[in-house]
């Protein structure tokens, strides 16, 4: 039983050098799986992470915005962190900036 043994793994010793090539190529469908992530989810969401932080440093009086929880409301007042929003005729909320996610200019 031991002579097998043996045997077996000078066979798997002399597969060993040229399995290290096998290993590179093994490796080649998770670094194209990685690749076609990056492209498909990684690199989009960067690109709407920077329009909503471009979308939230142009915030200024008088725009209408859309909230994540669907208020729909015009800007009174921005502050660094808050916005006042008036929602209707003399009825006004203060949101978190980061919770606006969309804006329609309004020409004044």
């Amino acid at each position: 039983m031991l002579g097998v043994a043996f045997a077996m793994g000078q066979f798997g010793g002399a597969e060993g050098a040229a399995g290290g090539l096998e290993g590179i190529k093994s490796f080649v469908p998770l670094i194209l799986m990685f690749v076609i992530f990056y492209f498909l989810l990684i690199r989009p969401q960067q690109k709407r992470q920077k329009e909503h932080k471009a979308l939230l440093a142009g915030l200024k009086r008088g725009d209408d915005i859309i909230t994540a929880g669907g208020i729909m409301g015009r800007i009174t007042n921005v502050a660094e962190t808050v916005v006042t929003i008036e929602v209707a005729e003399k009825v006004r909320i203060k949101v978190a900036r980061g919770q606006i996610t969309s804006v329609k200019k309004v020409d004044e």
